[in-house]
């Protein structure tokens, strides 16, 4: 008994040490920004995950700076640099100060990184491999364009057309990973497909999670999701080298990878193609099909928008002959229906955020980011900033009418510099097409309209934004 009273004595002094501790290696002799770091170890990873982050940042930028601060997330001193300064600073800066940093949830889950070369490294190797060959390059995009349309019709027809409700966040995450499969791995099986949708969506949730990996957590479910994805990739890539192997035409990403050598005449690995791969779609799946959804919401509870979208695809389809499909010049008549997606990814970003590890001391709005650090961007510093967009929480695609509205840098749904989105243009694609086919067939009405947005970094309408149909 003495023993455990002596015990519980010990538990405030052990608590206290560690916080002295804490607070004396955190707070150095550098001139850092003004913030905190939390909780020891924790830090304030649980209000940036499960506060939401843009209400994290946004709460911080009131009470310490709206320059900058520093906070401790996912297990990262980091430095969070805001407003259109910021934006400018960090896009003009990459690999001088910093570059790109994978959280650890998703190093563990893209693991032939942590063998192949160090994350920064590998994230850099990623991103030449697909700008390299110019497959996201606006004169290859046309050669797909086509099939972008294609797809779409059909998946129109199998999953919308005779329904009288259906939910648009899964349909737009079906399309969207049909047209990421067949875009990078050249594949269109509806089964493999449809095998791959639920595992990217517990990757997307566990790409920014604690890295607690026991049954029933999130990165537990994301590391499952990600290890069979794997070895579907895996098989995926067999077939696809027995199927050049037989003079098969090289039309992918994923076959570019396949013959592509290093420096010393190596091939890649398939474990690091396989993960190379996944990274990509993910990316080509998350992203578009929120920007879908969350156009299929706003723009559903706004009928005068919606006419106007609709008289403008009335417009590029009645150009066309019957069963021809969309070409380049289609897209670029598609201004006004740009406009509406420029105003669903400002008030819904498809991604919150992403980071960078500084690669030396830097200052910056006279504080010092200490080498090593982590650097938190995030559009949402400007997004809902009244400053530069009136009435922010107003739905309104006119903001976009002038070129010239804004001042640089305050709206950068794509980012910006070396860094910025390799996937721009192929995401305007799949969504101008998701758009023109959709409008053309259907009114439609939101069911729930106060339906609660969940995720932290990626949100999503938490019933899957149900819709009622109404075929023209």
């Amino acid at each position: 008994m003495a023993a455990f009273f002596l015990s519980l004595s010990l538990v405030p002094m052990l608590l206290a040490l560690s916080i002295f501790v804490f607070r004396r290696r955190s707070h150095g002799p550098k001139n850092l920004p003004p913030g905190s770091f939390g909780w020891p170890i924790m830090g304030e990873t649980l209000e940036f995950l499960f506060g939401k982050p843009e209400k994290f940042v946004f709460d911080r930028m009131k009470k310490y700076s709206p320059d900058i601060f520093k906070t401790k997330i996912l297990g990262e001193e980091t430095a969070v640099i805001c407003g259109p300064s910021g934006h400018k600073f960090l896009f003009s800066n990459e690999q001088k100060y910093f570059t790109a940093f994978r959280p650890h949830s998703m190093q563990k889950m893209f693991r032939s990184y942590q063998t192949a070369a160090p994350v920064q490294i590998a994230r850099d190797a990623e991103a030449q491999i697909i700008r390299s060959p110019g497959f996201l390059k606006p004169e290859a995009l046309v050669r797909y364009l086509g099939k972008m349309d294609s797809i779409t019709q059909e998946q129109m027809q199998i999953h919308w057309e005779g329904k009288d409700m259906v939910k648009a966040y899964p349909l737009a995450k079906t399309l969207t990973l049909s047209l990421a499969c067949r875009f990078f791995l050249g594949t269109d099986d509806p089964g493999r497909i449809a095998r791959l949708v639920s595992h990217f969506d517990d990757i997307t949730l566990g790409m920014h999670s604690i890295t607690l990996n026991i049954p029933g957590t999130i990165f537990y479910r994301a590391n499952k999701a990600a290890a069979a994805i794997r070895k579907e990739l895996r098989t995926i890539i067999q077939e696809k080298k027995a199927a050049m192997a037989t003079g098969a035409p090289m039309q992918d990403i994923l076959s570019h990878m396949i013959v592509v050598t290093d420096p010393s005449g190596k091939h890649m690995p398939e474990a690091e193609i396989a993960d190379k791969i996944m990274g990509l779609l993910v990316a080509g799946y998350s992203t578009v099909a929120t920007a879908m959804t969350f156009f299929m919401k706003y723009v559903g509870e706004r009928p005068d928008i919606y006419e106007k979208i609709r008289a403008e695809q009335s417009e590029v389809s009645s150009s066309k002959k019957s069963g021809e499909l969309l070409e380049w010049d289609d897209i670029q008549k598609m201004k006004y229906s740009w406009h509406v997606l420029y105003e669903v990814m400002r008030l819904t970003p498809p991604l919150q955020g992403t980071f960078r590890v500084a690669l030396a001391d830097f200052t910056y709005a006279g504080y010092t980011i200490p080498k090593g650090w982590k650097v938190y961007w995030t559009v949402s510093t400007t997004n809902k900033n009244p400053e530069f967009f009136p009435e922010p929480e107003k739905f309104d695609p006119s903001r976009y009418d002038d070129a010239n509205v804004f001042p640089p840098f305050t709206f950068v749904p794509f980012g910006g510099g070396p860094r910025m989105c390799p996937g721009k243009e192929y995401a305007r694609l799949a969504i101008l097409t998701f758009v023109h086919n959709v409008v053309k067939r259907f009114k439609w009405e939101v069911v729930l309209p106060n339906e609660k947005i969940i995720g932290d970094m990626m949100p999503s309408p938490q019933k899957g934004l149900p819709i009622r149909l109404q075929p023209h």
